[in-house]
């Protein structure tokens, strides 16, 4: 049996700015936002199956990937950002502004302090996991491409490491960064790959 790839990109920058967004607050990317998306990728197109958040940051582009390689493409629900309540699609400065103790709170410790009516660390993993493991399951020895987003992307890789969610922020996660985890007989492997590099990469 050959190994599984799963590569995870996060979307580039939206339009709109630096702001909290989460599931509800649905930019579509800036020209700066799609230029690192094509930069990430590159030309070359090692996938078989392209899977996408809902949301329209990732799923433009992962329609326009999949369109231009002729791959195809499944638009999963539940890989959509978590909720961060009534900070979505606000200003970090305005939060920190009307809101310093909670926002303060939430940077200290994001796992038990989250955005007033936000969604748990806890219910992300419980909805982002078992789609993982099944994506996986469902493909095995195929090379997949996941277009989702910072938390979404955290809460894999902390699924796979089986790392408690309050460790998750230790992840990096930069616009249209990518990570790399290859599934063989000994499990997932992860490997952090910059966007500039992806080309340098090759499945082997």
């Amino acid at each position: 049996m050959r190994d599984t790839f799963v590569d995870l990109i996060r979307h580039g920058e939206p339009r709109g700015g630096m702001m909290i967004r989460g599931q509800h607050a649905d930019h579509p990317l800036s020209p700066l936002g799609w230029q690192q998306m094509n930069e990430a990728v590159g030309a070359a197109a090692p996938w078989t199956q392209i899977v996408s958040s809902p949301l329209s940051r990732c799923r433009a582009f992962a329609s326009d990937l999949a369109g231009r390689h002729q791959l195809p493409l499944i638009i999963e629900p539940e890989l959509r950002e978590i909720s961060m309540g009534r900070w979505e699609g606000r200003l970090h400065r305005e939060i920190a502004t009307t809101e310093p103790e909670a926002f303060i709170n939430f940077y200290r410790d994001p796992a038990t302090h989250r955005p007033p009516g936000g969604e748990t660390l806890e219910a992300l993993l419980a909805r982002v996991g078992p789609v993982y493991d099944r994506l996986v399951e469902q493909h095995p020895g195929q090379h997949l491409l996941i277009s989702a987003h910072a938390g979404v992307i955290r809460a894999i890789l902390g699924h796979l490491l089986k790392a408690e969610p309050r460790h998750w922020y230790r992840l990096r996660i930069d616009f249209a960064g990518l990570s790399r985890v290859r599934h063989d007989r000994f499990g997932a492997g992860i490997q952090y790959i910059n966007a500039q590099r992806l080309r340098e990469q090759p499945v082997d």
